[in-house]
């Protein structure tokens, strides 16, 4: 996987916006970084995963997930090599990343995140339920 590989699954989340921070891009949903491009140097991604998620992937992914130095990756910052990465894991990576500022709803109730957009990250052709 390419950089702009891992820029274009970033930006394919509903709401995503690509900033800088560190003088690396990154990518944010309702003002949060889920996710980094070039750190902790060019062919490299930072996911922000929780300290499970993170021991799942580089469990599951050896080779491609490692946490980050320090407390932040204590923490879950999980770095990716993204020449060893395939597309559907670090998709998979990153929408648990980007699902951590939504959870339990609280960007809905905020209004940063419209209800019918969950159903469009999973590539669902269905409409939300009438409840939504």
């Amino acid at each position: 996987m390419t950089s702009n590989d891992f820029r274009r699954l970033a930006l394919s989340f509903p709401e995503t916006s690509e900033q800088a921070h560190m003088d690396h891009p990154d990518f944010r949903v309702a003002g949060k970084i889920f996710a980094t491009l070039g750190y902790p140097e060019n062919g490299w991604g930072m996911i922000k995963l929780t300290p499970i998620e993170q021991g799942m992937f580089m469990r599951a992914h050896r080779g491609v997930f490692e946490p980050c130095a320090g407390a932040w990756g204590r923490r879950g910052a999980t770095s990716v090599r993204l020449k060893a990465a395939r597309k559907h894991t670090v998709r998979r990576a990153l929408l648990a990343a980007w699902l951590q500022p939504i959870q339990g709803g609280s960007l809905e109730r905020q209004g940063h995140l419209r209800p019918h957009a969950l159903f469009h990250i999973a590539g669902s052709d269905h409409s939300p339920p009438p409840h939504v």
